[in-house]
């Protein structure tokens, strides 16, 4: 539990709720209702076993935030209760409420178990991923989405660092869920053209021409766009991103728009592939963008917008 002043305000609430849902608690020492709402909400807390953080706020002592969130919600008494989820006051109920009644105000605000577990473990796995502990990793994204199929981050993670690894049909078991969705989200279409290059590089080991033809045409045809891009996706399946990358601007450079988009929407698919997450940084800070995937963001904008 933390009690909430104007120096705290806005690291512990504000950015506090970016982290994890945070209830705030206006009360008062004279307020009846208030002594009497307090134990349950603490009990609640620790029900709840961090998925939430209980804040308190003395409207006496720290009138100016009171006053302001009971204008925001036409509120004129308390005790009266703001949930604040990423950053923001999202909704608030006034009184000293049942036990029930505000664990179902709180179950549609906080994670539930399973939830707040597979966030944890999707946590663990990029800190071991940073440490080069691709198994641990790997092992902790499985229980992520075991635990928590919806958890989408944790999917996206999990497939990209089976395909990273190696472990083609077991990225595919993995994505299979996705694929009934009608429209992939752009980091899933990403995975989709991944896994197709892949098919595709393994279809040219036979009939299809491998990367010695791709080139040959090319030298004969710089504008046989259909070998670039074939060389294109060879590469991504190869994990040549910039290799791959570099094929795609050939083409842009000459036909923004070539096969509807398709040069365009792969190349952006590797950016979202090799888009590395986000190191922890210090509050208020912004993390610097990595290098890489910054220079060829710059390129495809020049090309697109030139």
């Amino acid at each position: 539990m933390i009690d909430i002043t104007l120096e705290n305000f806005e690291s512990e609430l504000i950015e506090g709720s970016v982290q994890r849902p945070v209830l705030l608690d206006i009360w008062a020492e004279w307020c009846g209702p208030c002594k009497q709402l307090g134990p349950v909400l603490e009990k609640l807390e620790t029900d709840y076993a961090g998925r939430f953080t209980l804040a308190k706020l003395d409207a006496d002592k720290v009138p100016q935030i009171s006053q302001q969130l009971s204008e925001m919600f036409g509120v004129r008494s308390i005790p009266f209760c703001v949930m604040f989820v990423g950053g923001q006051p999202v909704d608030g109920f006034v009184g000293a409420q049942p036990e029930a009644t505000i664990r179902a105000f709180l179950d549609k605000h906080v994670p539930s178990a399973d939830e707040a577990e597979a966030a944890a473990e999707e946590e663990e796995a990029l800190d071991a991923l940073a440490e080069g502990d691709t198994d641990t990793a790997l092992e902790k994204l499985q229980h992520a989405v075991a635990t928590d199929p919806a958890n989408d981050d944790a999917r996206f993670d999990y497939v990209k660092l089976l395909l990273r690894s190696g472990r083609d049909d077991d990225a595919k078991v993995a994505f299979a869920p996705v694929i009934a969705r009608t429209g992939l989200v752009r980091r899933f279409d990403a995975l989709k053209r991944w896994m197709d290059a892949i098919d595709f590089a393994a279809g040219s080991q036979g009939a299809m021409p491998a990367e010695a033809e791709f080139d040959a045409r090319i030298a004969a045809d710089r504008r046989d766009f259909d070998a670039r891009f074939g060389k294109a996706r060879l590469h991504l399946a190869a994990q040549r991103w910039t290799a791959a990358m570099d094929e795609l601007l050939e083409i842009l450079m000459r036909d923004k728009s070539w096969n509807e988009d398709a040069a365009r929407k792969t190349y952006i698919a590797i950016l979202e592939i090799i888009e590395p997450p986000k190191p922890k940084v210090a509050d208020g800070q912004i993390p610097p963008d990595d290098p890489v995937v910054a220079t060829y963001r710059r390129r495809l904008s020049s090309v697109v917008l030139s």
